[in-house]
Order: structure tokens, then sequence, then C-alpha cells
């Protein structure tokens, strides 16, 4: 069952290991839009300073939040779900300064859990070693910022479904 407000663009929020890779498709499917993965708009040299334990500088990820503003404006009126951090406020700001209709849902969890999640997978770039960094990053949306926070206990299916609720609980004006 879709909503049947979908937002132009849902952007899945949250620190490393949060879920927004496996949520997010979810989240699409269940809406009935496409998903992009924000990863994959992160240029080679962002890959490699996060794959080298490095944390990315606020002039490495301009460029990156830049394109995945793009996605989202180009989906403006026909519904997407994409992934991207958006740990700060600022970088929220600089998505909906390109896709003014963007919601977020910021996926949050207990900084335990969430370590344990990133130490489990296999094959992504960003070790865990960088959660803190992420975590002293992190600027929860603000009551005026078009969004929800969704915990992310349980299994991806019940994430899911708590998204799509929250999502329909916001006031119309958001959607």
């Amino acid at each position: 069952m879709q909503l049947t407000q979908t937002p132009h663009v849902v952007v899945i929020m949250g620190v490393s290991g949060t879920g927004k890779t496996t949520i997010g498709p979810l989240l699409a499917a269940r809406l009935g839009v496409p998903y992009a993965e924000g990863d994959d708009f992160h240029p080679p040299a962002n890959i490699a300073k996060m794959s080298a334990g490095t944390p990315l500088t606020d002039d490495d990820r301009w460029p990156w939040l830049d394109a995945i503003g793009r996605w989202a404006h180009e989906r403006a009126g026909l519904g997407g779900v994409v992934s991207s951090s958006a740990l700060k406020r600022a970088y929220r700001d600089r998505l909906r300064a390109v896709a003014p209709d963007a919601v977020f849902v910021h996926l949050t969890g207990d900084r335990a859990l969430i370590e344990e999640r990133m130490t489990q997978r296999q094959g992504h770039f960003m070790p865990a070693a960088l959660l803190d960094s992420q975590f002293a990053t992190l600027q929860p949306l603000a009551p005026d910022e078009a969004g929800v926070a969704v915990e992310v206990t349980g299994d991806p299916g019940d994430i899911t479904e708590r998204a799509v609720a929250a999502l329909a609980d916001l006031p119309p004006s958001s959607r």
C-alpha cells in the first residue's frame, strides 16, 4: 500500500550504520518511487579519504551534496528517495536550496547498536572508527525542518513501516 501523498523527495539521513542503504530502497519500494544511493554521488577522492579513516571536511561535502540536490530537484513532483548522512543543518539547508520540497527521515539509534551493525557489515568503505566523528557532527532535525525521526531498532521491515507511518503523519504542507 502506498501513501496517498508521497513527498516529492525523501532524504534518508543519519550517521553511518543506521541503515540508510537498507531502509532507503525499502521505503522507496513502499512509496512506489525510485531510490538513489547517496554514496554513489561521492567523488572518488571522498571515498578514498573515508576508506583511509579520514573524516570529510565541509569543502569535501559540498560537491557531493550539490549532486544529491540536483537528483532530488530532478525528481520534484515525481517522488524519490535518496540517502545522505545530512548530519548538519547546513548540509540539509544546502540540499533544500536546490530541492526545497525535500522531506527528511532521520534514522536514529543508540551508538552501541549502530557500532555493532557497522562491524558486521562487509564491503563498505566507511570504517567504524569514524562513528564518533559522525555523532560529534550530528545536528538532529530542528522543529522548523520538514522531517521525522525514526528509531532503528527492530528489523528493516519494522523500521520502514515506522518511517511510512511517520511520513503520513506530517502536516500536508510538509509533504
